[in-house]
């Protein structure tokens, strides 16, 4: 099917007038602070749905020993109370971006799944390098595992940067042996932060490129590199690992590595589906309110949420 008329319209916009900027931004702290605040400052201009509640969460980790676990809950106002959570980690390259930035898919997320929806706010490099984020993440899943939500009602979930590291935290969890999620749905995913694979798509990305990918992953890994196995998504073991639903967009530059991950699941035995928007961008789901494909997708991605999380609901049911 060939993208909405709303679609082309708003691509073609990007494309013209943000893409060019984003090619050029240099990687180096000042030009990430100015990111930041430019992106929060537009963060506080968004109209937010009035069905939805925002908790902030504060728990120091003081009793487990863990890293903090901040960021904010996302419950649906007329939710019935229901066994799992949506553990969301937000994109924007590890190095910008917030739960209050990604409020327009959260809470879609949890309207359509009346599942609350857990945003950590993870630290961002280059202050906090990998597996900094990584650590977060853990600390977050835990968390929702010592407060008795179980783990078959969990699904991880993450768009960008943010679904390189639902990913990455899938890996570490069959790793570590900690009891596995129901799923996990992955949003045009980073899965390569070498960006090789970026680099040799065709794609007329609209928002973001390869060039400018790879200044910010550099920011990114830690003192092992690019050589981190938490890093290299693409060798990791894949063993176990929980159903996956991977989106992208047709248009954008990280389709290679998308489809790629999903090669790599499908080899590894995991029940992975992969869906590619025909003529979407980076991360159109977050234009869920105006875009009838992005709107389709959330619809699937609740879809899929509700199959995975089906045993554990009828188990507390029974």
């Amino acid at each position: 099917m060939d993208p909405s008329v709303r679609s082309r319209v708003i691509s073609n916009a990007l494309r013209l007038g943000v893409h060019p900027i984003m090619d050029r931004i240099p990687g180096h702290a000042g030009s990430i602070r100015t990111a930041r605040s430019t992106v929060d400052a537009a963060s506080l201009l968004m109209r937010h749905t009035q069905r939805v509640r925002y908790v902030p969460l504060q728990d120091p980790g003081v009793e487990s020993g863990e890293p903090p676990v901040t960021g904010e809950w996302v419950v649906a106002r007329d939710a019935e109370a229901a066994p799992g959570a949506i553990l969301y980690l937000h994109g924007g390259g590890y190095v910008i971006c917030s739960p209050r930035t990604h409020r327009s898919i959260t809470a879609r997320l949890t309207l359509d799944t009346n599942l609350p929806v857990l945003v950590p706010r993870y630290r961002l490099a280059p202050e906090h390098p990998f597996p900094a984020p990584l650590e977060d993440a853990v600390a977050a899943y835990r968390w929702l595992l010592a407060r008795g939500v179980p783990a078959g009602g969990i699904v991880l979930a993450g768009d960008s940067a943010g679904g390189h590291l639902a990913a990455a935290l899938t890996a570490e969890i069959c790793r570590t042996g900690l009891p596995s999620p129901a799923g996990v749905v992955l949003f045009s995913p980073w899965v390569d932060l070498t960006c090789e694979l970026s680099a040799q798509a065709r794609a007329r990305d609209p928002y973001i490129s390869a060039r400018s990918a790879r200044r910010v992953a550099r920011l990114v890994v830690g003192p092992d590199g690019f050589d981190d196995p938490r890093v290299a998504l693409l060798t990791c073991a894949w063993t176990n690992t929980p159903p996956v639903l991977i989106q992208v967009g047709g248009a954008e530059v990280l389709r290679p590595e998308a489809e790629a991950l999903a090669d790599a699941l499908t080899a590894a035995g995991a029940d992975c589906e992969l869906q590619v928007w025909n003529g979407q961008m980076h991360v159109f789901q977050l234009l869920n309110r105006v875009l009838p494909e992005a709107s389709a997708a959330m619809r699937d991605t609740a879809r899929f949420i509700d199959a995975v999380t089906a045993p554990a609901r009828a188990e507390t049911a029974a």
